[in-house]
């Protein structure tokens, strides 16, 4: 598991130590990691509410319920492509991606997900509604 510093809390150190899950708050010699995230908060939470501090309880309110809307919309019906194989030719890098799925979609073909956990999500996919969402 790999976290910056402003997610740490006494309850995930204790919740990592109890199931034996390495916590780190980087990988090991992947420094730029951090452009990932900040790309995701990009793409997702500035485009949606900008760049300016949001301080009110009423502010926070509004912030909140948009971020379920755009927590359904972006995993539910924004497709992503993953990047699937990386080689290097020469001096030129090749990539190979996955085709671009949602990572609903994703989660419900994984073999690792239970079969309660995929109806779940079926459920309340079957619910949404993408232009209400995006308004």
């Amino acid at each position: 598991m790999y976290y910056g510093s402003e997610f740490i809390n006494n309850h995930l150190l204790r919740y990592c130590s109890e199931n034996r899950i390495t916590f780190t708050r980087a990988r090991p010699y992947r420094k730029n990691d951090n452009c990932f995230v900040e790309q995701k908060n990009y793409s997702v939470v500035r485009r949606a509410v900008g760049y300016r501090r949001h301080d009110t309880e009423q502010e926070l309110e509004v912030l909140n319920k948009l971020y379920d809307h755009l927590r359904l919309y972006t995993n539910f019906f924004q497709p992503v492509m993953k990047l699937i194989e990386k080689t290097r030719i020469g001096s030129k890098v090749k990539k190979r991606y996955d085709c671009a799925k949602t990572p609903y979609r994703r989660t419900v073909e994984s073999d690792f997900v239970p079969n309660q956990a995929k109806e779940v999500l079926r459920e309340e996919y079957a619910k949404l509604n993408p232009v209400k969402l995006k308004q």
